[in-house]
């Protein structure tokens, strides 16, 4: 177990654990499911191929089970063989390490960085002051989130594209209210756009109804079935670029049926597919 890169010390004569130079922390009397549920998730994401930056997680959940019982080790660690959790795929983010234990820090610390970072639009490369809010992971990497001195407002950055990272003795205030939840709005993901928000509805084919109905895609989703077995998808979202991947996802099992413009979007992407593959008679065989 770690904070802020510091081990955590245990007082055989106290029974407690600390931090270096800090007050003891008190010991912690864990049920069986309480034990098992840490244990599970730790040793799970905490794996190499899970979420980047969280190995000190699985050496903390085999500290947290060589800590018990021994029968109830026993069977902690045959119910812990038979659970895995499987991510979808994540950007391992080699090498990026010391940079997110930078941002840990100066999060903690509440202290500015400089980073020099490359934007995958026209923006390109280019160096700005941050004023680190939040971490953030999200489906597939880390993201911090905080005021830009280049922007003049608050950016999400994706740690894999920063490439140089600078501490600065600046410090500065999360602003009164902040949350990351306030600043993405509405975002299907995690790009809030400009203007007020947009109700968008999507119809889904019988054929992908019902998958498309046991997930929960957006906090604001609301779900209604026609009587021929096709799902209208509604959803209230703050920009329409980033769920149109979404449905373009499903093929010809979707179709906006509002608003305008994310038809417009779709159609246009739709198109260009096409085209593609226009001209191709070897593909025709393939459907």
């Amino acid at each position: 177990m770690r904070e802020s890169g510091l081990p955590v010390l245990y007082d055989e004569r106290e029974q407690h654990y600390r931090l270096p130079g800090t007050q003891f922390l008190p010991p912690f009397n864990f049920t069986a499911d309480e034990a098992l549920s840490l244990i599970v998730l730790c040793h799970e994401m905490g794996g190499r191929t899970q979420m980047p930056f969280l190995a000190a997680a699985q050496s903390a959940s085999l500290k947290l089970e060589s800590a018990l019982p021994v029968r109830l080790r026993e069977e902690v660690h045959a119910t812990v063989d038979s659970i895995q959790i499987k991510m979808p795929p994540t950007n391992p983010l080699l090498g990026q390490e010391p940079v997110y234990e930078h941002l840990v820090e100066a999060v903690r610390r509440r202290r500015c960085v400089r980073i020099r970072y490359v934007a995958p639009t026209e923006e390109g490369e280019f160096c700005t002051r941050l004023s680190p809010y939040r971490l953030l992971f999200s489906r597939r990497s880390w993201y911090v989130i905080g005021r830009s001195s280049l922007h003049r407002g608050a950016r999400t950055f994706n740690l894999g594209r920063i490439r140089d990272l600078e501490p600065l003795d600046d410090s500065f205030t999360v602003p009164r209210g902040f949350s990351v939840d306030r600043y993405l709005r509405n975002a299907w993901h995690l790009i809030p756009e400009p203007g007020p928000d947009q109700d968008v509805v999507v119809r889904f084919s019988k054929l992908v109804a019902q998958n498309v109905a046991e997930v929960t895609w957006h906090k604001s989703q609301r779900l209604e079935f026609n009587a021929d077995g096709t799902l209208d998808f509604h959803v209230t979202v703050s920009g329409v670029k980033e769920i149109s991947w979404w449905v373009l996802g499903y093929g010809d099992q979707a179709e906006v049926i509002r608003p305008p413009e994310l038809r417009r979007i779709v159609a246009g992407h739709a198109r260009r597919m096409a085209q593609l593959y226009h001209g191709r008679p070897e593909d025709e065989t393939l459907e």
